[in-house]
């Protein structure tokens, strides 16, 4: 499948690309793709170093001529953000992934591609194994664990590098160069609740959220995409009263840094409010869907009745998680005064996950 990819300009840079896509890399299991690149500096008889966090530099000499020039440093991350759809049976350890080409661009099969940042690595090894490009002395590195604690960078220990000029590759935008860095908080909420019966006379149903495009917490926060955890919680806030709503479960969204693509809910209603579920459930799609029409066009929404759990959450923790969802804000906070049309302050809403006696919801 990943054979086409190979057929796209620049050729060598999409030509690692597509050698990337088949060597699984989650953040903090990165071995393989490390494996990769010191056998690739082997190969090319490059001075490759992997030092004690797991980061890997390679060093390419200057071109004939140029050996008076000030290293430059280019700086990737080898880790890529593993999230698919709730369908898509992949196994990120092992598998590799799936791309295809729509109108141009590089998409991945019901997951992440991962182009951030396997993109920058391929641009470094097209050059690393170039003969053709003049340059100074060149040392391309590449870092661990980016997406979940930058502990690669955190690692990085002086005398590592010789260079002093450092162009990160992992940008979003091609033409443009940034200078500067964004900060960033995670936050970690825990909500305690107790377990209770379920009454008498209570059917269960699955409330669904999918088909939404998620993207990063940072460089789509601005896109007036859904987050599918802020949509469902709007529907059972709404309807929790009317509906006499027991919760189960609440599932939705997987990493502090995507924006939440999906979400379910397994509720509990009165066996008699089933019809009403569909009717309320069918109108909110309605709704959701004129709201979102040009961001979300696949957005979609649905109810079915499923198998009855053993348990369901306390109401006053109900009431709590379902307004503290809903107040919690997501998106845009502040654009910036000095810089046209950038954002200055956002956050994302991007999980919310039961555990054993707590419910778990995580913002960045």
């Amino acid at each position: 499948m990943n054979e086409q990819i190979i057929n796209l300009q620049p050729a060598p840079v999409f030509t690692y690309f597509k050698e990337i896509l088949n060597i699984p890399r989650p953040s903090k299991k990165e071995d393989k793709i490390i494996a990769y690149l010191l056998d690739f500096g082997k190969k090319h008889n490059l001075e490759t170093i992997r030092d004690t966090v797991g980061n890997v530099l390679i060093r390419k000499p200057a071109t004939p001529g140029m050996e008076n020039r000030k290293p430059v440093v280019l700086q990737s991350h080898v880790d890529m953000v593993c999230e698919k759809n709730s369908d898509k049976i992949h196994d990120f350890e092992n598998d590799p992934i799936e791309a295809v080409i729509k109108d141009g661009w590089v998409f991945a099969n019901g997951t992440t591609l991962g182009a951030d940042d396997g993109i920058g690595v391929a641009a470094q090894l097209a050059i690393l194994a170039s003969n053709n490009i003049e340059h100074g002395p060149v040392e391309c590195l590449f870092t661990i664990d980016e997406e979940t604690g930058l502990t690669g960078a955190f690692g990085l220990q002086p005398g590592f590098l010789n260079g002093e000029i450092l162009l990160n590759l992992d940008s979003e935008d091609e033409g443009q160069l940034y200078i500067g860095c964004a900060g960033g908080q995670d936050t970690l909420a825990w909500l305690p609740f107790e377990k209770t019966d379920i009454p008498e006379g209570y059917t269960a149903f699955k409330i669904m959220v999918s088909g939404l495009k998620g993207g990063h917490s940072g460089d789509d926060i601005n896109k007036g995409r859904g987050n599918a955890n802020k949509i469902l919680n709007r529907f059972l806030w709404t309807n929790r009263d009317d509906l006499k709503i027991k919760l189960h479960d609440f599932n939705g969204g997987n990493l502090r840094n995507a924006i939440a693509r999906e979400a379910f809910a397994i509720v509990m209603i009165p066996s008699e409010k089933g019809e009403e579920l569909q009717k309320k459930a069918e109108d909110f799609k309605k709704t959701i869907r004129a709201e979102y029409h040009a961001t979300e066009p696949g957005l979609e929404f649905g109810v079915e009745e499923t198998d009855k759990p053993d348990f369901v959450v306390d109401d006053d923790s109900v009431f709590k998680l379902f307004n503290a969802l809903y107040a919690c804000p997501h998106g845009v906070i502040a654009m910036s005064q000095d810089i046209e049309d950038f954002v200055e302050t956002s956050t994302n809403l991007a999980s919310v996950k039961f555990e054993d006696h707590e419910i778990l919801v995580t913002t960045s």
